[in-house]
C-alpha cells in the first residue's frame, strides 16, 4: 500500500517489544516473511504494552503516561491509563488527525492499513485489563471463557488477519488455541496471580477439589490444589486438540508458526505435570528441547 512505511522503535518501545523472548510461544520467528514479522512484532507491542498497564509493570518514571497525556503523577492509575491508552487506539484508525501519541500505536498504524485491521480486538484486549482492575475471582468456568474470549482470542484473530487466512472454522479453532493458552498461563501463574490479588482458577471448581485461598498462597501444594491444577490442565489440553485443526489448515510458513502456538502450549502443560503439578513454587517452564518436540509431534 502506497504511503504506509514501517515506524521504527524506540528504545522505550524497544523494552516493551524484548519481552517476546520470556513469551511460551514464538512471537516472530526468523522463518516468516520480513513484513508477516514486522505486522506480528506491531501487534505485540499493543498487546505486551495493555498488559503492562494493567498489571502495573510499566517502566518507571511515568515515559508511558507522558506519552498518552495522562499527567505522570497518575501513571498508577491503571483506569485512567486505559482510558487514554483507548483514546490513543482510535487515533490508529481515523486518517484525519495527527496519529497517536505512543510510539507503539504509532507503529501499529502501517500493519492497521495494510492488513485492513479493525479496532474490535484491540479493544478486547484493553477491556480484559479493565476486567482485572475490576474482577479479581471468576466463579465458574463460563465465567473464566468469557474473560479469555477478550484477553486471549484477539491475538489468534489478529494473527489470522496478517496472514490473510481467516474464515468463520479458522476463527473458532483460533479462539480454542487462544483460550486454551491463556488457561495454561493462568495455571503457570498461580503463585503470581495471588500476589496480586487474582484467582483466575474457577470458584466453582476450587470447591469442588476442597481448595481454600490460603492453600494457593503456601510454598508448594498440597494433594488438593494439584488435584484441581491437574483438572484445569486437562481442560486446557482439551482445547488445544479442539483447535489443533487449524494447523493441518494452512501451509507453509504459516503452518509452521501456528504448529508452535499449539507446541508452546503442549510444551507449558509437560512441564506443568513433570513437577506434579505443583506449580506454587514458580511457573514451570518448557525447556527449548521439550518445545521443538512438541513442534514435530504436532506437525506430524
Amino acid at each position: 500500500m502506497t504511503g504506509v512505511r514501517h515506524v521504527r522503535p524506540d528504545a522505550h518501545s524497544r523494552t516493551t517489544l524484548d519481552k517476546a523472548a520470556d513469551e511460551n510461544f514464538p512471537v516472530a520467528p526468523f522463518f516468516l516473511p520480513r513484513a508477516w514479522r514486522h505486522d506480528l512484532m506491531a501487534v505485540y507491542g499493543y498487546a505486551r504494552l495493555v498488559d503492562d498497564i494493567g498489571d502495573g509493570d510499566l517502566a518507571p518514571g511515568g515515559a508511558d503516561a507522558r506519552l498518552l497525556g495522562v499527567d505522570p503523577a497518575l501513571a498508577d492509575d491503571r483506569l485512567i491509563m486505559l482510558d487514554a491508552f483507548e483514546s490513543d487506539l482510535h487515533r490508529v484508525f481515523d486518517r484525519t488527525g495527527d496519529g497517536p501519541r505512543h510510539p507503539l500505536l504509532r507503529a501499529l498504524v502501517p500493519t492497521a492499513r495494510r492488513c485492513s485491521l479493525t479496532p474490535g480486538p484491540f479493544i478486547g484486549l484493553i477491556e480484559a485489563n479493565r476486567q482485572d482492575q475490576l474482577v479479581r475471582r471468576y466463579e465458574t468456568y463460563d465465567d473464566l471463557l468469557a474473560y479469555c474470549e477478550l484477553s486471549a482470542n484477539p491475538v489468534g484473530r489478529l494473527v489470522l488477519a496478517i496472514t490473510g487466512t481467516a474464515s468463520p472454522e479458522r476463527i473458532r479453532r483460533s479462539d480454542a488455541i487462544c483460550t486454551a493458552l491463556q488457561i495454561v498461563e493462568h495455571i503457570q501463574d498461580v503463585g503470581e496471580d495471588l500476589g496480586r490479588d487474582r484467582i483466575y482458577l474457577p470458584a466453582q471448581d476450587m470447591a469442588r477439589f476442597q481448595v481454600q485461598e490460603a492453600d494457593l498462597a503456601a510454598p508448594t501444594a498440597n494433594a488438593s490444589v494439584r488435584a484441581l491444577v491437574a483438572f484445569e490442565a486437562e481442560r486446557a489440553l482439551h482445547l488445544l486438540n479442539e483447535g489443533t485443526p487449524l494447523v493441518g489448515s494452512v501451509h507453509g510458513r504459516l503452518k509452521l508458526l501456528l504448529a508452535g502456538f499449539v507446541a508452546g502450549g503442549r510444551a507449558a502443560l509437560t512441564a506443568v505435570a513433570a513437577v506434579g503439578h505443583d506449580v506454587l513454587p514458580g511457573p514451570p517452564k518448557p525447556t527449548k528441547l521439550s518445545l521443538l518436540r512438541a513442534v514435530g509431534a504436532v506437525l506430524r
